[in-house]
């Protein structure tokens, strides 16, 4: 029976996704690079730095691009996502996060690339009584993330729990490598438009197509 349950954050929990892909878009656009939100969706997980940094690696291999550039890239894309209407809390997240919670000795953990300072007051006005900093694995904590498996190690080295009694719950590909290469059973919500040939290889042990559907899942392995 899983008794600790790692949480994607984008895409699983707020509905953020559609904005993040096209704020990418416009600002990548803005310094000359190519980057469609199809290539956000795949990306999904690195941390903001990790994405810039391989963009440019990958178009631009002979320009040196400062961390002090690389912050302020991440900056302006904040700003667009911000403009662009931001995140509002995913369809059904905050019920699959109450039946959680009302299981006796569970943990809920968000594991995540943001670096976002206010993660938490986020959090907390989305799903109030939910989410604790003690319980966050975020890019401060894993500078270098996800396809890593460090993330999603640390959350399970840090809940004590076996690895039989945890579960991760992402919409990612990169997301997902990680968990499988940390060898956590990870359920899959497809919020996003990519199809199970995305994710195929990793063989997730569960693929749902939204959160309501985790909900119903959930009596399988609670």
């Amino acid at each position: 029976m899983k008794k600790g349950f790692f949480f994607d954050m984008d895409g699983v929990l707020f509905n953020s996704m559609p904005n993040h892909a096209r704020a990418w878009e416009i600002v990548m656009a803005r310094h000359g690079l190519h980057f469609t939100q199809r290539d956000c969706y795949m990306a999904e997980g690195c941390t903001s730095r990790d994405v810039i940094l391989n963009t440019y690696k990958q178009q631009m291999p002979d320009r040196q691009v400062s961390l002090e550039e690389v912050d302020a890239f991440y900056k302006e894309k904040g700003e667009m996502f911000v403009q662009l209407g931001g995140a509002q809390p995913m369809p059904g997240a905050y019920e699959v996060l109450q039946a959680i919670k009302a299981i006796p000795d569970t943990q809920i953990w968000l594991v995540t690339g943001s670096a976002q300072l206010t993660l938490l007051d986020q959090l907390n006005r989305a799903f109030p009584g939910i989410f604790v900093r003690e319980r966050m694995i975020t890019a401060f904590e894993c500078p270098h993330g996800k396809p890593r498996p460090e993330p999603y190690l640390k959350a399970w080295e840090k809940s004590g729990l076996p690895k039989e009694e945890c579960c991760v719950i992402e919409n990612a590909p990169l997301g997902l490598q990680a968990a499988r290469a940390a060898d956590l059973f990870t359920i899959i919500v497809n919020t996003g438009p990519l199809g199970y040939d995305d994710f195929a290889q990793w063989k997730p042990d569960a693929f749902l197509p939204n959160m309501k559907a985790v909900l119903e899942y959930l009596p399988n392995i609670v």
